[in-house]
């Protein structure tokens, strides 16, 4: 028996088969989830429709997270199909290149106004969509996917580190609101995996290539290594844990002035 046998899954996110969030998807389905996907339109049919069939899955549907009409559609639907959700995954971050790219100081006003609503009030809508739905039931487990620049200034994470701070909050306090009810709410914060959305911050190469030497466990974060975290956070093992941003960088975060191995 798997650990999440006759588990419900919805995964926001997915972009192809390098996203963390494919690798949680593998992982969660390893186990005995049945998984269903949500991605923007663009995505879907060239990039997740074929992922998820390779896996059995046969719930696919575009979502701008931006709007809390395609939120609450995509939330009916599952609810007409699946009836519950214990598991719902939060893998959605965006901000404007050019806010990236940049100072930090150069931020646009637009250009924050878009990085906190995709990648952190999209947590909120997509949990209210989702209660409003009757989807959650005592012990279903809500992730997000935040990152270290969350806590620490990153070269050229900027806008996308404020953002993520911003999400690691929501996380808080979605914990506590939904908490009385049973639900969970955690965060998943993973050290630098090479993703389509890493792609967009400047000089993230010189940032993996130097990552596995400071990382007491000396070794870069694959999207498997995230996925079991993300397994434990959606089982029962973790039946107490809510509110918390969990490290799955090798120990990175815990390193302060780091001596790099000549």
């Amino acid at each position: 028996m798997g650990l999440l046998d006759g588990k419900k899954a919805l995964i926001f996110g997915v972009a192809n088969d390098h996203s963390i969030a494919w690798g949680i998807a593998r992982a969660l389905h390893g186990e005995g989830a049945v998984v269903g996907f949500s991605s923007v339109e663009s995505l879907l049919e060239r990039r997740v429709r074929p992922l998820a069939e390779s896996i059995g899955s046969t719930f696919i549907e575009a979502c701008d997270v931006s709007s809390d009409e395609q939120l609450r559609s995509v939330m009916a639907k599952w609810q007409a199909a699946h009836g519950s959700v214990d598991v719902l995954v939060h893998a959605v971050a965006y901000a404007p290149r050019e806010d990236l790219e940049g100072s930090f100081t150069q931020t646009t006003r637009s250009g924050f106004a878009v990085a906190m609503d995709v990648s952190a009030y999209s947590l909120v809508a997509m949990c209210r969509e989702a209660n409003a739905a009757g989807l959650f039931r005592a012990g279903s487990s809500v992730l997000t996917l935040s990152y270290y620049g969350a806590e620490k200034v990153v070269a050229n994470y900027n806008v996308m580190g404020v953002a993520k701070a911003a999400l690691e909050a929501c996380v808080r306090y979605l914990a506590a609101d939904l908490g009385p009810a049973g639900v969970r709410v955690n965060a998943i914060s993973a050290g630098p995996v090479r993703t389509l959305s890493a792609s967009g911050v400047r000089d993230f190469r010189k940032l993996y290539g130097t990552f596995a030497g400071i990382a007491p466990l000396r070794s870069n974060i694959s999207a498997e290594d995230v996925g079991k975290t993300a397994l434990w956070l959606a089982s029962d093992l973790s039946s107490a844990v809510t509110g918390e941003t969990v490290y799955v960088d090798g120990g990175f975060n815990v390193m302060g002035v780091p001596l790099l191995d000549e």
